[in-house]
């Protein structure tokens, strides 16, 4: 076959009839005389179910470990349902949902320590769709398929996998119902390939029920009307209008098919939000078919303004701390080097879409309580044309572009940031909606930026990283208040058993991580960054940045460290090129450009010097450098007396002291480059007061007018 596995059978098998009376080993021992035959291993158990720690511990001690687990015992005590005794209900749910919930358990924890399971619940026809005289029989055994359901979502971080097969196959169960020919034709070797399949490790499947026999296997899933609201604010829900909706609330026209109790649940809280505004629709996925007016339209531009403080609160937001020397530059505007992190560059972006951007745009009327916070399954991209000033407004827009898949939704929400006219970065958006597809658009967009898998080889770096319980708190101070990241009721209505992390913040780590591996923490390498976000990350929990680097692109992969699960998928990071080449040799005779500027500066001071002493009042020392090295000094005083320039070595304290190179300062000059720019890319660092340097536009251009 396709497939090779090394089979280890416990069998366990009372023998009883069909009706659970009696005991006999004979039937076990049949099938594990006929595994060894031919070269299987294989040992029985004669224990009932109910006695699920004794029938695992066989298995551990026969073979050392459990993987597979399949609950296929069962009885029969068929009865119609006004014959059906306290004994018949009561045996039937010992056998099957009992027996099945005893022995996954005792598996549960063996499977658990060794990162590996496979559980297979055997349902039932009869408790899918019912079956006359056998109430007993079909409630057991739907209830088998909700503990599966519950047992793959509890599972799945631990690699523990189970589905539910409801197969039909001649047994000795089935040959009590069934003509002798049809369960001669119906072999249980038409149903133990899909078995296999669903416990190979190569499988991913996982909570999927399945209906298999005869040499036909198909997946059942669950389906729901679009349904109606029968109910307004201040006004009774009656029997009457249930009557008068009937139809449209059993029509599977344009049906969704949700596979979450947070998907399912999304429509009633839809519901409560119409409701309480007043703009009740026909049903809660009608607003859906506005989306297509969206299309094309811009968000209302917004300004946003920020100072230092605000860099240095996303800075410890996003896991920066004093304990590391190499973040001070990120968390002391005093320092020479001060910077702002890169990824500060969604925070405004994100400002314009969460502040009633979105809300605000003809013909978006989806309802945000079905858009996956934070932003997850979805794609964020943001391209750096140039790096933060310390203080400046600036005002985000966007344009919609829209990507459906079934009755789900992506919108894609590019947004540019702009100081002026200078565009400054571009973000890419992507915002996952459940429930709002369905309206014709294409299925895919043009404009996504597609995420990139990483090399196929071992990392180049790693980096492990630890949140704080309170990561999510301090994080949301940059803008983000959305309760699910600290209010523990409101992350329950989402499915989260706690606030989970924003993935912004994880972003923020991630993006900080290649920063430093290898970009020797210089935000002015930093040119574009791409993440999709795929799982929550609880606060406390360890994030595990993997770094490849291709050139310039540096592919990121970003795990919680503590269950293995991938948060960020298809990411990079690229980064500016650092110059090559030999430095030029510094002109004879100081050949600087800046020689002019300080030049026309003293002459400005000797005709305004008072003037301008009482506008800034203080002394401003300047370090001009050629290829890295000190070419010149400079200090202007313009706090003692009238005012003077002095060349060279200065006796007296500067208040500030600016290290720029020759190029940059002339660029700050003409005015191609504004200081508070070129601060916070790196190529203008202070010393001192850095606030003071709100006032070098009134050295530079208000009087030397250059």
């Amino acid at each position: 076959t396709d497939y090779e596995f090394l089979l280890f059978f416990g069998l366990n098998d009372l023998g009883a009839d069909t009706k659970g009376g009696g005991k006999s080993s004979a039937a076990a021992d049949k099938v594990v005389e006929e595994i060894r035959a031919k070269g299987g291993k294989a040992v029985a158990n004669y224990d009932s179910v109910e006695d699920g720690e004794k029938l695992i511990q066989s298995a551990l001690d026969a073979f050392g470990r459990i993987d597979i687990v399949v609950n296929n015992a069962g009885i029969l005590r068929d009865r119609s349902f006004v014959r059906t005794s306290d004994l018949d209900w009561d045996l039937i749910h010992r056998v099957h949902l009992r027996g099945s919930f005893l022995v996954s358990r005792a598996a549960w924890n063996h499977m658990k320590n060794q990162n590996f399971g496979r559980i297979i619940m055997t349902a039932s026809a009869a408790g899918i769709y019912g079956n006359f005289g056998q109430a007993n029989y079909s409630a057991a055994k739907l209830g088998m398929l909700g503990l599966a359901n519950t047992l793959a979502i509890e599972g799945r971080k631990y690699n523990i996998h189970c589905n539910t097969i409801a197969p039909i196959a001649g047994s000795r169960l089935t040959e009590t119902v069934m003509p002798p020919d049809l369960v001669a034709s119906l072999k249980p070797e038409y149903v133990a390939p899909l078995v296999l399949w669903l416990c190979h490790e190569q499988c991913q499947e996982n909570g999927g029920l399945f209906e298999v026999g005869a040499g036909w296997i198909g997946k059942l899933r669950w389906e729901r009307s679009q349904g109606r609201i029968l109910r307004q604010k201040s006004k009774p829900m009656t029997p009457e209008g249930v009557r008068d909706q009937w139809k449209e609330i059993c029509d599977f026209t344009n049906a969704t098919k949700p596979t979450t109790i947070q998907e399912s649940l999304a429509s009633f809280v839809t519901v409560l939000s119409q409701v309480e505004s007043g703009e009740v629709g026909a049903n809660p996925a009608a607003a859906a078919t506005s989306v297509t007016m969206a299309v094309g339209q811009k968000l209302p531009t917004s300004s946003f303004s920020y100072s230092h403080t605000q860099c240095i609160l996303y800075a410890l937001g996003v896991g920066m701390s004093t304990k590391d020397p190499d973040h001070l530059r990120f968390l002391y505007e005093g320092h020479p080097d001060f910077s702002c992190l890169p990824t500060f560059g969604v925070i405004p972006s994100q400002s314009s879409i969460m502040d009633g951007g979105l809300s605000s745009v003809p013909g978006l009327n989806i309802d945000f309580t079905r858009v996956r916070q934070p932003f997850l399954h979805s794609t964020s991209v943001f391209f750096f044309f140039n790096l933060m000033y310390v203080s400046a407004d600036f005002s985000p827009y966007g344009i919609f572009h829209t990507q459906e898949r079934v009755l789900k939704c992506w919108l894609y929400l590019p947004v540019n940031t702009y100081s002026g006219k200078e565009l400054l970065c571009y973000n890419q958006f992507s915002v996952f909606v459940v429930g709002a597809g369905g309206f014709g658009v294409k299925r895919n967009s043009d404009k996504a930026k597609p995420p990139l898998p990483p090399p196929n080889r071992a990392p180049d770096a790693v980096v492990i990283d630890s949140t704080t319980r309170d990561q999510a708190a301090l994080y949301r101070l940059s803008g983000d208040w959305n309760p699910l990241h600290i209010d523990p009721s409101f992350a329950a209505m989402g499915g989260f058993k706690k606030p989970i992390l924003h993935g912004l913040c994880s972003f923020g780590f991630a993006g900080r991580h290649v920063l430093k591996q290898f970009a020797d923490n210089d935000p002015s390498r930093f040119k574009a960054i791409k993440v999709r976000f795929a799982k929550p990350v609880t606060p406390g929990q360890s994030l595990q940045t993997e770094m490849w680097k291709e050139g310039n692109r540096i592919h990121i992969q970003c795990k919680v460290k503590e269950t293995g699960e991938v948060v960020l998928t298809g990411a990079y990071v690229d980064l500016h090129g650092t110059s090559e080449g030999s430095p030029e040799k510094l002109p004879q005779g100081g050949g600087l450009q800046s020689e002019l500027v300080f030049a026309e500066i003293g002459r400005r001071i000797k005709d305004l010097g008072s003037e301008l002493v009482k506008k800034v009042n203080a002394v401003f020392g300047w370090e001009i450098t050629k290829d890295g090295k000190k070419a010149a000094q400079w200090t202007i005083d313009l706090k003692n007396g009238s005012g003077s320039l002095h060349k060279g070595p200065y006796t007296g304290k500067a208040d500030v002291t600016i290290t720029i190179s020759d190029e940059d300062f002339m660029e700050v000059v003409k005015g191609n480059l504004m200081p508070q720019k070129a601060f916070f890319s790196g190529k203008l660092k202070m010393r001192g007061n850095i606030m003071l340097s709100q006032k070098l536009e009134v050295i530079l251009k208000d009087y030397a007018k250059l």
